[in-house]
């Protein structure tokens, strides 16, 4: 009888497909079985996609509604998804983007020990560290461009909590500008908003949306080559897709996360990808939705 109990946990633990997850993120152990899908009327559609992240928005930019919503109002950590609060409050605050900052002691990650290969003394430009922050997700340079906000980090996190405020996210919160602290959280639903406020700005479109990028650092001349950390936009000529913006976002308490704005058969939408198994389980959904989309479209389907 024991043994049998030891094979059966262990085979719901395999089955869980996350083992390692099963502490702190229970409900990842359901995703495709428990997702619901809801078409205008409330009614279960299985004709919806089944997407295998916790919680997901596809949102007609255009006529301002909601085509699907998973766990749209749950709480959740967001990881580097914070960068383009980072990149927002950077711009409105017109500081100029050709200052030479300074990779410092104080940029380096002692909380999750993350890579960078930024080392302490690197001088960039603002405009390439916020750049690097949004492309790639570089956290030293995230935490550079707060770090040399005027009054400092604090008071650059007090403004994008202001900020979050100014664009009705009520359940948004952040304490930092890489996202690295699991207590920057958000919902899906107030992310539609944050993704929609980015896209305005034309540095944000442009950073996020850039497949490559070199550095040279000035110290060594060494010559770095950056890639884009969404996999569709690194091979955005591959994909054919049309990404007008872009950020990835991954902690261990967040899972891997995903926002877009792109337009799909000819319209306008925000896809919000949070908590997902794996970097490539989110590349995996971001298709099954456009996949949707256009199969809609095709078939004359009305999109709300």
């Amino acid at each position: 009888m024991k043994m049998l109990t030891v094979f059966c946990a262990t085979s719901l633990l395999l089955l869980s497909g996350n083992a390692n997850a099963t502490h702190h993120h229970h409900h990842r152990k359901s995703h495709f079985v428990k997702a619901s899908y809801r078409d205008p009327h409330g009614f279960h559609n299985p004709a919806y996609p089944r997407l295998a992240s916790y919680a997901a928005v596809i949102y007609d930019e255009k006529n301002g509604e909601e085509l699907y919503e998973k766990h749209t109002d749950a709480v959740v950590p967001i990881a580097s998804i914070t960068k383009l609060m980072t990149a927002m409050v950077t711009l409105d605050a017109k500081l100029p983007m050709d200052e030479v900052l300074r990779i410092d002691e104080e940029d380096v990650d002692t909380l999750r020990h993350s890579a960078s290969r930024l080392p302490v003394g690197t001088k960039l430009t603002r405009g390439e560290m916020l750049r690097l922050a949004l492309m790639s997700s570089e956290n030293r340079a995230a935490a550079a461009l707060g770090h040399n906000y005027p009054g400092g980090l604090a008071a650059f996190v007090k403004k994008m909590n202001e900020k979050a405020k100014e664009l009705g996210m009520e359940h948004t919160h952040f304490i930092d500008s890489s996202g690295l602290h699991s207590e920057n959280v958000s919902t899906a639903a107030d992310l539609v908003k944050m993704v929609e406020a980015a896209y305005k700005y034309q540095t944000i479109r442009e950073d996020t949306t850039t497949s490559t990028h070199e550095v040279v650092l000035p110290r060594s001349e060494r010559v770095l080559q950056y890639n884009n950390s969404n996999a569709l936009v690194k091979y955005k000529a591959k994909n054919d897709w049309h990404i007008g913006l872009s950020k990835t976002g991954y902690i261990n308490e967040a899972g891997h996360c995903l926002v877009m704005h792109s337009t799909i058969a000819e319209k306008p939408v925000v896809i919000v990808l949070l908590d997902s198994w794996g970097n490539q389980t989110r590349i995996g959904d971001a298709n099954r939705i456009r996949k949707w989309l256009e199969i809609r479209a095709r078939s004359g389907k009305k999109f709300s």
